[in-house]
């Protein structure tokens, strides 16, 4: 889980690296979801909230500009 504090230190393209490596692990998590059961169904929505902050922080950075 990643803290705001954490995610505010990190750069525009990093940010956007994180939020794509984030999307394809719960793309992963969703097809595995649907074929198989998950071990740890927290993840999703744990995965789910940490795209929304890096996304919140990304967008507030852009709007400062």
């Amino acid at each position: 889980m990643l803290k705001m504090s954490e995610v505010k230190k990190l750069d525009d393209s990093a940010i956007t690296q994180k939020i794509g490596e984030l999307r394809k692990e719960l793309f992963e998590l969703r097809l595995q979801k649907n074929t198989t059961s998950v071990e740890k169904p927290h993840l999703l929505t744990t995965l789910k909230r940490d795209i929304a902050r890096l996304l919140t922080v990304l967008n507030s950075k852009e709007a400062s500009k």
